[in-house]
């Protein structure tokens, strides 16, 4: 990349951090963008193509199409997607029941979670050759799911909540059989990362009542994180990136800590935060091609790194000096990622939307 073309991404960043609504107003979810984003989701999990599987074969029979492999999951490009997919309908449509969408979302879930498409998901997760299967982050968009449909107070979604109850026991089996194996934290920006998702197996455990799997979580992530200390933040974001991996442990680690302690923690995390209120310590970055599906990676980093530094301001008290820089910094990635979430292109079309979901709902956020 030339020094021109770089100087132009970044003072398009800073620009739109300066064109930035207040602080809170663009964390807001109203019916009518529940709407649009319940579109973009009931317009792809059960669109088959363009498809991205990731299948171990085992042979010839099991050359076959998504829709035969994993008959719950097949759209919305590859099964991650597909599942935070179905999530999306599943929490607008509880947060939303009278909304015009609503009935579309819960027939398509009906659709999707029959006992015969969960028995065949259950099967294909199951094969010894497939361990590593979606796993972490689309096994842990699993158990998120699972976690919505038990907080759901509706009968369809009781149903669909037993109903899953074989697939999100094997995923968690999964967890439970990996985590004390995994001997580094892995600290990338994509799928693999252990952060992110230990986050979202933790809130599903607490929901769920897993205790075991709760102190499992809890454990690791104090294994991993907690005597780390000088993030190097300014390394990020990589081009493809759509989590941060700096961002995410911070979010997982006040999940675990006690207030005082995670205040404590976070200053030797990440010493940086300003105190005068700033938000542009933290530039949300900019997406050069959303055609292209690696590329519009970032616009999704907006939008996580918003939801994560919200994350990391609940778990500090009241009146910490760090609170207006990290909730301005909060505010300028989500007036950049949630105008990204258009459906221009399906590169960004099948997922963003599930992100755009996770920050203005505040999932994750006690």
């Amino acid at each position: 990349m030339t020094n021109k073309i770089r100087a132009a991404i970044v003072l398009s960043a800073v620009a739109m951090w300066a064109a930035s609504p207040a602080v809170g107003e663009g964390l807001k979810l109203n019916e009518e963008m529940a709407g649009r984003f319940a579109a973009l989701a009931l317009k792809c999990v059960h669109q088959e193509y363009p498809n991205k599987i990731a299948h171990v074969l085992l042979g010839d029979e099991d050359v076959l199409p998504p829709r035969k492999l994993t008959p719950a999951f097949f759209g919305c490009f590859d099964w991650h997607s597909a599942v935070h997919g179905h999530w999306l309908l599943a929490r607008l449509a509880r947060l939303y029941p009278d909304a015009p969408f609503a009935e579309k979302a819960i027939a398509a879930l009906g659709r999707s979670l029959t006992p015969e498409n969960i028995a065949a998901e259950t099967g294909y997760l199951s094969v010894k050759d497939r361990a590593s299967f979606e796993r972490p982050y689309g096994l842990a968009w699993l158990l998120q799911l699972a976690a919505e449909l038990r907080e759901w107070d509706d009968p369809r979604a009781e149903v669909w909540s037993k109903t899953l109850v074989p697939l999100e026991d094997a995923a968690a089996a999964r967890f439970k059989a990996w985590l004390p194996k995994l001997s580094h934290p892995v600290r990338s920006g994509e799928h693999s990362q252990t952060a992110f998702a230990l986050g979202l197996v933790l809130d599903w455990a607490r929901v769920s009542g897993d205790r075991d799997m709760e102190r499992l979580v809890e454990l690791r992530l104090r294994d991993f994180f907690l005597r780390d200390r000088n993030a190097p933040l300014n390394f990020e974001p990589s081009g493809e990136d759509f989590l941060s991996p700096c961002l995410a442990e911070a979010d997982a680690m006040r999940r675990v800590l006690p207030k005082g302690d995670f205040g404590g923690w976070l200053e030797e995390f990440l010493p940086g935060i300003p105190l005068d209120g700033n938000g542009g310590w933290l530039v949300p970055a900019v997406v050069t091609d959303p055609a292209d599906g690696k590329l519009v990676h970032l616009d999704g980093l907006n939008l996580s790194r918003a939801w994560m530094l919200e994350g990391v301001a609940s778990g500090l008290a009241e009146g910490d000096p760090r609170l207006p820089a990290l909730r301005a910094a909060a505010e300028a990635h989500a007036a950049s990622g949630l105008r990204s979430v258009s459906g221009e292109h399906y590169e960004g079309g099948h997922w963003l939307a599930s992100f755009a979901v996770y920050l203005t709902t505040k999932r994750g956020i006690q």
